[in-house]
């Protein structure tokens, strides 16, 4: 077999490896067990990719994100690797046809996500294969300390029996110590073994902003840093507004979020990779796993509920090296926003134990029926119909997969397949005597390969219009050809699923781990405060990222707000607030000039009184009129 190098060069084209990936690399080639903890866009997919294809036989790769899987999907084909992916929403002869392809056809990668790699179908395949590495993705998720937690992950060890020799890699971008160690444990390492490098990024600088006014600040923000800019919200509709605004500016702005359809979001990513779009205003479902390595600015206009979320969204700018920014926009009502959203997190039992009453009767699921099965599921539609708080539900369904009841995935798009049934003499008659279905079964042939041996993807957006027909008749149409049993058609999917892991039991039945519960619950607690600590402690932020991951005595970065300078006087938020009201207590009344105003503290305080007063003019908070100032 060739090199690891040799490799490399053939299918990516580069001269040399980054560093730790060749040690990596050697470690999983000795079959030893492996943990590998890079930075976001440290080139971790490269770590098994390129093994994998070292040896014979297939890399079986585990990962939660759909997305991420589908895309590298598509890279690795691009180079000519073969690699297939299986996830929720697929249609059983599809998993059966990759898993056979697996055994027999040559696939050099085979990405699942847990739920699937656990299924029995999924296991007895696997004990057939010529495995030649588990690589375990974001392998945080096994972590009840982590930030991520996902039960499935709890179990991939299991999967070891069946090729007890094959070495496992973990990788994950962000760790603490305990999480380090847990991965280990939970995958049953045969001896610690770790790469760890410093996630330390020297040329992108750390900024927090305190700002009321954030998307004036913002607009400034964009309009002096040039290049391609992601602005992460809290929710959808942020989104739409935020890029409205930024248009109206003359910025070449859109949104996206996991609302949209497939055909949106593909449009609305390609346009920003190609820079057609240079600002995406998003929820945190956008970037994961887009190779983008000239983003000059990542803004959060809202404050993350960890810091884990937090450095691997920031992460996401300047991976070409260049500078970059990672501004985080916070005012006193985000502290507020995030300890709400802490208690919205973990609802009580008994209305836990009502979400998932209903979706039983949503998916008119008997008690002991739906284990293994998969379901699309509108989020919205759900709290409708049953009369429910759509942020509560959301957390309650959160808590439900946590547990294990559930799994819910992002959207997942599966486009339209079919294949037919019928042989060619059968199919013939079959056109003979439907003449108005003649032309469609004629169109499918013609514009696809393989149709009688397996399901082959159609568009029918496309093959209507070739048919000079409405998309509603040839769908009927289709839906008619499968009822005759001449062809079997999967109409596509774009919607989240819902995957019940257990069969379902009667909500009275129902149970959770309560004191892994509260276990989790503290956990959410220290990440939020150390979210808040990050956005209000006056240190260096890099420092501070560094700290929290474990990275004892990391060094001032030099280039963040903090090292910059921009708190010389130690302006602490609770003084930035104490002073903001009594000022506003001493102008909302009427008029001062600037001289009044300072003398009503004392002279110890002047200076800092000042710099409060220049910052809520510039906000707009304070109208400056001639030598007056007003309370707005």
């Amino acid at each position: 077999m060739n090199s690891a190098l040799q490799i490399l060069q053939k299918y990516w084209g580069y001269s040399n490896f980054r560093e730790p990936q060749e040690q990596i690399i050697q470690s999983v080639l000795e079959d030893k067990d492996t943990l590998a903890l890079m930075p976001t866009g440290g080139g971790k997919s490269i770590c098994f990719q390129v093994p994998a294809l070292c040896r014979e036989g297939v890399c079986i790769v585990v990962s939660p994100l759909i997305a991420l899987m589908k895309d590298q999907v598509y890279q690795l084909k691009r180079r000519n690797i073969a690699a297939e992916a299986i996830y929720t929403g697929m249609h059983y002869k599809e998993i059966d046809r990759i898993l056979d392809n697996c055994i027999y056809g040559g696939v050099k990668l085979l990405y699942l996500s847990p739920e699937r790699l656990l299924s029995e179908l999924a296991q007895q395949r696997i004990a057939q294969m010529k495995v030649n590495l588990l690589a375990v993705d974001e392998a945080h998720c096994i972590s009840q300390w982590g930030y991520d937690f996902r039960p499935p992950y709890l179990q991939i060890a299991d999967i070891r029996a069946l090729h007890p020799k094959v070495p496992i890699l973990a990788l994950t971008a962000t760790a603490t110590k305990e999480v380090e160690k847990d991965i280990q444990e939970k995958l049953k390492f045969t001896a610690k073994n770790v790469f760890r490098t410093s996630h330390a990024r020297a040329n992108l600088a750390y900024v927090v902003l305190q700002e009321e006014a954030k998307e004036n600040k913002l607009l400034q923000m964009v309009q002096k840093i040039k290049g391609s800019t992601i602005i992460y919200v809290r929710n959808r509709k942020k989104t739409k507004d935020l890029a409205l605004f930024l248009q109206q500016k003359g910025e070449k702005a859109d949104f996206y979020h996991a609302g949209l359809s497939s055909e949106e979001r593909n449009r609305k990513q390609e346009d920003w990779i190609n820079n057609k779009t240079r600002i995406i205003v998003s929820t945190n479902a956008f970037g994961m796993g887009i190779d983008k390595p000239d983003v000059r600015l990542v803004a959060h206009i809202d404050l993350p509920d960890s810091l884990e979320a937090y450095f691997q969204e920031a992460g996401r700018a300047g991976r070409d090296g260049e500078k970059a920014y990672a501004a985080l926009l916070y005012c006193e009502s985000d502290k507020f926003n995030l300890e709400r959203s802490y208690e919205q997190s973990f609802p009580p039992f008994s209305f836990i134990q009502q979400v998932y009453r209903a979706l039983g009767s949503y998916f008119q699921l008997a008690v002991g029926a739906g284990q293994g099965q998969s379901y699309d599921f509108d989020l919205v539609d759900f709290t409708k119909k049953f009369s429910l708080d759509i942020v509560k539900t959301h957390t309650a369904l959160k808590i439900l997969e946590q547990e294990g009841w559930i799994v819910l995935t992002e959207a997942v798009f599966v486009p339209s397949q079919f294949t037919i049934l019928v042989n060619k003499d059968e199919l013939f008659s079959y056109q003979l005597e439907h003449l108005n279905y003649d032309k469609i079964l004629k169109a499918l042939l013609r514009t696809t390969q393989g149709s009688f041996l397996h399901y082959t993807k159609i568009k029918e957006q496309g093959l209507a219009k070739a048919l000079n027909m409405d998309i509603a008749t040839l769908k009927k149409a289709l839906l008619k050809m499968q009822q005759d049993k001449i062809i079997d058609y999967i109409p596509q999917k774009d919607k989240p699923q819902i995957v019940f892991t257990k069969e379902r039991t009667s909500a009275d039945n129902l149970t959770i781990d309560h004191e892994q519960y509260e276990f989790r619950k503290q956990r959410y607690r220290y990440r939020t405060k150390a979210a808040i600590r990050y956005a209000e402690h006056i240190q260096c932020r890099s420092q501070q990222l560094l700290e929290y991951l474990d990275e004892e005595n990391a060094p001032t970065c030099g280039v963040c707000d903090v090292c910059l300078g921009r708190h010389e006087d130690k302006l602490s938020q609770e003084e930035l607030n104490n002073y903001r009201e009594k000022i506003r207590a001493l102008l909302q009344n009427q008029p001062s000039t600037l001289k009044l105003l300072i003398e009503n503290f004392t002279p110890k305080r002047q200076k800092k009184v000042l710099k409060v007063i220049e910052y809520l003019v510039s906000e707009g908070i304070i109208e400056q009129q001639a030598d007056e100032l007003k309370w707005r």
